[in-house]
This record gives C-alpha cells, sequence and structure tokens, in this order.
C-alpha cells in the first residue's frame, strides 16, 4: 500500500513509469524520510531500497551511498542492528571509492552505534574515532563530529 498511494506514492509511480531514475530516486528518498518521522520502518525500508536501486542505475555514487546509508539508520531505527551493519558496509566502501568522506565518516558513525548496540564496545569506540577523524578531516558540521566523539567516549583512569 505505502508503494501505491498518498502524493509521494504518486510522484515516485509517475517517475518510474518515465524510467526516470534520479526523480524516482529523490522521490523514494522522500518517502523515506516521511516513514522515518513516523516511525514506520517496514516503509522506510522498502523505500530506501527503491532509492538505491534507482541511484545505482543512474550511476549516481553519492546518492546511492547515501540511500545505502540511510537504510543502515532504517534498520538500526527498527530494532536491528545486525542487519543494519550490512548496508553501513557498503556505504563505507563505497563512499570510499568515489572520495566522499563525510558520508564515509557518517557510515562509520552509524555502524558504531550498531556495534554499541550489540555491545560491541571496543568495536564500537574505534568506529568512533574513525568516523571523527573522517569528519573532522572534511569539515563536517559541528554536530556530526560531537556525535562522533560522544561515540569514541574518553578514556578514565581506573585504581
Amino acid at each position: 500500500m505505502a508503494l501505491r498511494r498518498g502524493e509521494l506514492a504518486q510522484r515516485y509511480l509517475a517517475a518510474q513509469s518515465e524510467a526516470d531514475h534520479p526523480r524516482a530516486g529523490a522521490e523514494a528518498t522522500a518517502a523515506v524520510e516521511q516513514a522515518i518521522t513516523a516511525q514506520a520502518w517496514w516503509p522506510a525500508d522498502i523505500w530506501g531500497h527503491r532509492a538505491l536501486w534507482h541511484f545505482e542505475q543512474a550511476g549516481m555514487g553519492l546518492a546511492a551511498t547515501r540511500a545505502a546509508r540511510r537504510i543502515g539508520d532504517v534498520r538500526m531505527g527498527g530494532g536491528d542492528p545486525t542487519s543494519s551493519r550490512r548496508y553501513y558496509a557498503e556505504a563505507i566502501s563505497e563512499a570510499r571509492d568515489i572520495g566522499a568522506e563525510q558520508e564515509e565518516g557518517l557510515a562509520a558513525l552509524g555502524m558504531g552505534r550498531a556495534e554499541l548496540e550489540l555491545r560491541n564496545v571496543t568495536t564500537a569506540r574505534r568506529l568512533g574515532q574513525i568516523a571523527l577523524d573522517l569528519l573532522e578531516r572534511c569539515g563536517a558540521p559541528a554536530e556530526e563530529t560531537a556525535a562522533a566523539r560522544e561515540l569514541r567516549g574518553e578514556e578514565k583512569e581506573v585504581g
């Protein structure tokens, strides 16, 4: 139903029927964001995969990388950190290939949060440091670097 009803679905279906992959990907991305806001994880996941596919078809590497990262975010929001790691890993790999340090940093941050949720604290902290390094190097917004710093944590003396 989510793919066939409503204004967003109609705009997406129109773009898809015209094989306008960039526009269809953008419409699917808008639907993802709307579903995330409503915490409707299943529709968000479906829309995210549609966006990813269309951006890949259009050869839009950066948009596809962002779509893969957002699917990871959706999986995390839906309570599935294990499967979110696949999409974060894909986004990290693609971002590295195209030189998109901010996207690579955000995907590393997402992967770190998934690892923390899975109680892999050391791995999560290492990913936090990787994310911080990448985000600082590319001049990312302060809220993104602060999130990476928070994930990384601080060493405290014991004793």
